[in-house]
């Protein structure tokens, strides 16, 4: 007989993987595979979109062959979890009326850019989010300009988890964690805001119900069933945006700030209300809502891991195979001393953020010397990024007025040695890690077996399936970094002539 297990889901714009996760948290089965939004045919080459087919065919087939491994007999419920800001309006049949506009798309800047300061400070009041230009509101709005009956014909908007869950069960739905990343919602009233729906032409009709985490979205069809391996009526589970999940499996206490490390970075805190103010505005902070209901997460969004992965497909396309070009840059990093011989890199902080909308995902390098090396340059990355965290935290904490005694890391960058004593030192707090690989599953997979009745809520879930945590402490060169901190503290003043112009 097969273990009992929760088939998550998670659909990166990156990476999908599907895993089995029994009850106590251990993934039985796992296989991924890369993922790229396509060129939208017949348009400009830099427009992008998601082919829901295609994507679907990858969630499908990885389900599938995780099914086979842990035995799909035994799968009590299945959930998505995917990133947030896209979506699209669907058919009554929920047929998409228009192809998924990709986060990467650049058709939406214009709109942004056109939001004066005034606007944005309203928006963000609203809606807890900075004018970005991927927001699902500004892709409604590029839609009523420039394909109005996309709208006119659909019957709802879904985003991404509700896309790939109704092709399990064939209902149309949208969790509250997602609806949150759309810069439509209002957090004064607690509903949608009137206001933005009418500039685009919509109501709240036009969106399926909010859902939260563990609630039931329907049931596994015949035809998913034949395609994942799982028995027809297995419950689908609501969860959602990958970020709050991540911080749902992470075990992070109190009085840590959890930073969930991938080719974006996320610095959240979990907090009972919404207060919106001119720190948090003018510094780009946006606000989603909880996993658990009634919590918001107050954020920063950075640049993260995409930084370094430039630098291997740049300066390591010698080395073959990613893990060992990785394995190659932390180890030749790792006999540079800090300040990276006079190198130093600021990526960029913050896209389309705060009043002025800066459209930042270019960074800088200086300090290159004839003697400069690779290596340098990588320290540098690891180095920048770290102090950009440094700036983040200060801002969060400004903000906010939580001061965290730790940084609960989570993600990919999670796993990164160098990097996270970096981090210890640069931050002069300590770093933890936990113990399980992927909290964003884990956290997903909680969600998943609260649906299924194992656990009454998620923070049972939590407390049963908590995991060991690692301490990173400030080491050593902690003293140097904060020498050095000086130097990250802003930019050179021609650098400056160039982010403002």
């Amino acid at each position: 007989m097969a273990r009992e297990t929760v088939l998550v889901l998670d659909c990166g714009s990156t990476n999908i993987t599907a895993f089995a996760v029994d009850a106590d948290g251990r993934i039985v089965a796992s296989a991924g595979e890369r993922n790229n939004p396509s060129p939208q045919q017949g348009c400009p080459g830099d427009w992008r979109v998601w082919d829901l087919d295609e994507l679907w065919g990858k969630v499908a087939s990885l389900a599938s062959k995780v099914c086979a491994e842990a035995g799909g007999e035994g799968v009590r419920a299945v959930t998505v979890t995917t990133w947030g800001a896209d979506g699209t309006p669907v058919a009554a049949d929920g047929a998409p009326t228009y192809p998924p506009i990709a986060w990467q798309c650049p058709r939406t800047r214009p709109l942004a850019d056109a939001v004066a300061p005034e606007r944005a400070r309203h928006l963000y009041d609203v809606t807890g989010y900075q004018v970005i230009s991927f927001n699902a509101w500004f892709k409604m709005a590029w839609l009523r300009e420039n394909a109005p009956e996309a709208l006119d014909e659909a019957d709802k908007w879904m985003m991404m988890p509700g896309l790939l869950s109704q092709r399990l069960c064939g209902e149309v739905s949208l969790d509250a964690t997602s609806a949150s990343t759309m810069m439509a919602l209002d957090y004064r009233s607690g509903g949608w805001s009137e206001e933005l729906l009418a500039e685009v032409g919509l109501d709240e009709s036009f969106f399926p119900p909010l859902m939260y985490p563990g609630a039931v979205i329907g049931n596994v069809t015949a035809a998913a069933s034949r395609e994942i391996g799982v028995p027809e009526g297995t419950p689908v589970m609501a969860t959602g945006h990958d970020t709050q999940f991540a911080t749902i499996g992470s075990g992070a206490g109190p009085d840590e700030a959890v930073l969930s490390s991938g080719t974006w970075e996320i610095l959240m805190l979990r907090t009972p209300g919404f207060e919106p103010d001119d720190v948090g505005f003018t510094e780009g902070l946006i606000t989603e809502l909880d996993a658990v209901r009634g919590l918001y997460n107050p954020q920063l969004l950075m640049m993260g891991s995409r930084v370094l992965e430039w630098v291997r497909e740049n300066l390591y396309a010698d080395v073959a195979g990613r893990e060992s070009a990785y394995a190659a840059m932390i180890g030749e990093a790792s006999a540079i001393e800090p300040g990276a011989g006079g190198v130093m890199m600021v990526p960029s902080f913050k896209p389309d953020a705060g009043p002025t909308k800066k459209h930042n995902t270019q960074g800088t390098i200086v300090g290159l010397g004839l003697t400069s090396m690779r290596a340098h340059v990588y320290r540098a990355a690891v180095e920048g990024l770290s102090f950009q965290l440094k700036d983040a935290l200060r801002i969060l904490t400004a903000a906010t007025g939580f001061e965290p005694k730790g940084i609960r890391v989570v993600g990919g960058g999670s796993r990164n040695g160098l990097w996270n004593q970096i981090r210890a030192d640069v931050l002069g707090m300590p770093i933890a890690l936990t113990g399980h690989k992927e909290a964003t599953v884990l956290g997903a997979a909680i969600a998943a077996w609260v649906g299924a009745g194992r656990f009454s809520d998620l923070e049972e879930g939590q407390r049963t399936l908590a995991t060991e945590t690692i301490h990173v402490e400030p080491g050593e060169n902690a003293g140097r970094y904060a020498e050095l901190a000086g130097r990250y503290g802003s930019l050179p003043p021609a650098l400056e002539d160039f982010y403002s112009g």
